[in-house]
């Protein structure tokens, strides 16, 4: 499936313990494992096909007090441009535009709430652009979705598609895509009801979302909300794994 820029094209694990989330999701998912011999990172796979990447949490990141989380990669066309308008946007640079061989350029960057996200031009005939694409949705949880719509807005070009009201309490959930007809995510004020970092909560695709949710405590990670319906059909959940990384299932 070929990406479009602006498209979440790559996710990532980083987490504090690699074995232990190898045996996680390997169960959880049925994914299998490349390890990289050239340097220390490794390849999910399902179905004999590279779906997402995994490593070790830096240490540097560690001591900044950043928790496991998964990273999701944007599909753009000039890695150095986008820092610069992040930038300018009062954004973060944590690390500049990258080349690593075989893959493409990227750089690893923070809106002006704190939510963290990196950016990929991949190279020729990389993975990147063309792999198979098992995380299908994106949610930011953030502290003001208004003032980070307007930041994503002009980085990435993304369209608003529609919204809906939650309720007092969870107020607006806005959904945007590439254009105004399909939504490829959403963002609500969920960090700021929570009292919590904001941060971006990627979503797998699952064949049975009940089932496969049913496992994720007896594999020691935790349901944190759902499973619930999904509003035009399908069935999500917001979980967390052993290590305290946090991702979502989802089935349609």
């Amino acid at each position: 499936m070929s990406a479009k820029l602006g498209q979440f094209i790559w996710q990532e694990l980083m987490t504090t313990d690699v074995a232990a989330a190898k045996a996680f999701y390997g169960q959880l998912l049925g994914w299998g494992v490349e390890n990289s011999p050239q340097m220390a990172y490794s390849l999910w796979t399902a179905s004999g096909q590279v779906v997402a990447g995994l490593m070790a949490l830096p240490d540097e990141v560690r001591a900044m007090g950043v928790p496991p989380h998964w990273m999701g990669y944007v599909y753009v066309k000039d890695v150095d441009e986008v820092v610069r308008k992040v930038e300018a946007l009062g954004g973060k640079v944590f690390v500049r535009g990258k080349d690593v061989p075989g893959v493409g350029r990227f750089a690893v960057l923070g809106d002006p709430q704190g939510a963290g996200f990196s950016v990929l031009a991949p190279a020729e005939g990389s993975q990147g652009a063309d792999g198979p694409r098992l995380f299908g949705w994106a949610d930011l949880s953030t502290t003001d979705w208004e003032a980070a719509w307007k930041f994503y807005e002009e980085v990435f070009g993304w369209k608003a598609t529609r919204s809906m009201e939650m309720g007092p309490e969870l107020g607006t959930y806005f959904m945007f895509g590439l254009d105004s007809e399909k939504s490829m995510g959403g963002m609500s004020n969920a960090s700021k009801q929570a009292g919590a970092p904001a941060y971006w909560v990627h979503y797998i695709e699952v064949k049975d979302c009940d089932a496969t949710t049913k496992r994720v405590p007896e594999l020691g990670g935790q349901v944190l909300y759902g499973p619930a319906d999904i509003p035009g059909g399908g069935r999500m959940a917001h979980c967390r794994d052993p290590q305290g990384a946090d991702f979502a299932l989802y089935s349609m």
